[in-house]
């Protein structure tokens, strides 16, 4: 992309001519079985919601996602590219292996192919019920609108983006003070000043250290993991609700708080759970980001340079509104690309549906898995590399197989905010000269194809 197009939502690539369908192709039971068990098992088994962190660390030590994209790469082969076909229980999915049929998919969204799938109302119901990802088509739209108004999807920079970048720079301050003791911390630290900032930027300053929400957030996410396996937990979900609804009475400014109770308080309290929901995963792609300049130097340096005179205090500040950062921007998009937080992108059709020759019925799921098209080699020679350039220079712009916050009409509405907030956390954390556990890993190409971000370890120069 260029520094410009740097901010756009994936909405607005370039709309390319559509190839005839290929028909979509029913797996011999043996097919099947190396999809749910090689490509799905382990993608659940990791948590959707909330990452299992066992699970996360066995996907590392397997590189469980390499192969997954040698599974689903055989397949395209062997059938022509066409759509995988497969039955899991009584459910029948449709797993895509071309960027034209994710195109399709995301471009036709709600109607024909809804994100309301049957699977993602079991699951996020649990935290958020009135969520916009769940929710019916008539339901959509007013809270839609009120999600894109809200967090001011249009603009590259929000008007409250200070206030943003006020709350990374506490929760960078707090999370110094743990390295100028201690020489070191570890993804836990990281996600404790995570947490922090994210409640200051949705809620508010009164709200940066309320850890209890956070509890009550997090237990409602891992029975999540289960969707309609675990009984709801009703009285939970409701003292979520309260407490969310307490800062929003009278929200503070500068707050995305703030922000949706001017566009539509009574909507506010059915859609915040999901923005912290999407903060988190946002804070592993952070995490991964700083990873990779903790280990590369080259990186770093651009990052400083970008933030000016290596990151000084008078460098954040640009005009009205804080800098864009397109390079360290980049750098955050390039971690979601090649280790994706969201492992697929789920839609369910609401009618039948003809593709190719075949008409599919109403109510089939259908499947992109994120980490295949991201390191698809297959028109992307940097699959396995770390080139954040390629979200600068146009080479991503019209790539419909990367996904990093979904795309077309039910595209992330908080991508810009949450670049900004990312980007701003990565480059501050780059002043101080950080050395990352078994940085031989990520310090050249090609990169894993599975890195687990809870096992991700820190420390300064130069301590022991």
């Amino acid at each position: 992309m260029s520094s410009t197009s740097a901010a756009r939502t994936p909405a607005h690539r370039t709309r390319m001519p559509t190839p005839a369908n290929r028909t979509p192709v029913d797996l011999s039971p043996g097919e099947a079985a190396r999809v749910v068990g090689q490509v799905l098992a382990p993608l659940v088994a990791q948590g959707a919601i909330i990452r299992r962190p066992r699970a996360t660390a066995w996907a590392e030590r397997h590189q469980a996602d390499r192969t997954a994209r040698a599974v689903l790469g055989g397949l395209r082969d062997r059938h022509d590219r066409a759509p995988l076909v497969l039955g899991v229980g009584p459910r029948r999915f449709v797993v895509v292996t071309e960027r034209e049929d994710v195109r399709r998919l995301l471009e036709d969204s709600p109607e024909p192919f809804s994100p309301a799938t049957r699977e993602k109302r079991g699951a996020l119901a649990h935290f958020q019920p009135e969520g916009v990802l769940i929710s019916s088509t008539t339901e959509r739209w007013h809270r839609r609108p009120f999600n894109e108004h809200a967090l001011q999807m249009d603009q590259p920079v929000h008007d409250d983006g200070a206030a943003f970048v006020d709350a990374v720079r506490r929760g960078v301050v707090d999370l110094t003070r743990r390295l100028d003791s201690s020489g070191r911390f570890d993804a836990y630290a990281f996600h404790e000043a995570w947490w922090g900032i994210v409640l200051e930027v949705v809620l508010g300053t009164k709200a940066r250290g309320d850890r209890e929400l956070v509890a009550i957030l997090n237990a409602l996410r891992r029975d999540a993991n289960w969707s309609w396996l675990r009984p709801r937990r009703t009285r939970l979900r409701e003292e979520l609700d309260r407490r969310i609804a307490s800062y929003l009475r009278a929200p503070e400014p500068g707050s995305l708080a703030a922000s949706a109770h001017r566009s539509g308080p009574a909507t506010a309290v059915g859609q915040v759970p999901h923005w912290l929901f999407a903060f988190d995963a946002a804070g592993a792609a952070a995490l991964r980001a700083l990873a990779i300049v903790a280990a590369r130097p080259e990186v770093r340096e651009r990052v400083l340079a970008e933030a000016g005179q290596g990151g000084s205090a008078a460098s954040w500040q640009a005009g009205p509104g804080p800098a864009l950062l397109p390079y360290t921007r980049a750098c955050v998009l390039e971690s979601v690309r090649l280790w994706p937080t969201t492992f697929v992108v789920l839609r369910e059709s609401t009618g039948p549906t003809t593709w190719g020759r075949r008409i599919l019925p109403a109510h089939t799921g259908f499947v992109v898995v994120s980490s295949f098209f991201h390191r698809d080699p297959a028109g992307r020679p940097h699959a396995d590399a770390f080139v954040p350039e390629a979200w600068l220079d146009g080479r991503n712009d019209a790539d419909w197989g990367l996904v990093p916050f979904s795309g077309g009409p039910a595209a992330c509405p908080g991508r810009n905010v949450v670049l900004l907030v990312a980007s701003h956390l990565l480059a501050r954390l780059a002043t101080r000269d950080l050395r990352v556990a078994r940085w031989q890993y990520l310090a050249r190409d090609p990169l894993p194809a599975t890195v687990d971000h809870l096992g991700l370890r820190f420390r300064t120069a130069g301590s022991a």
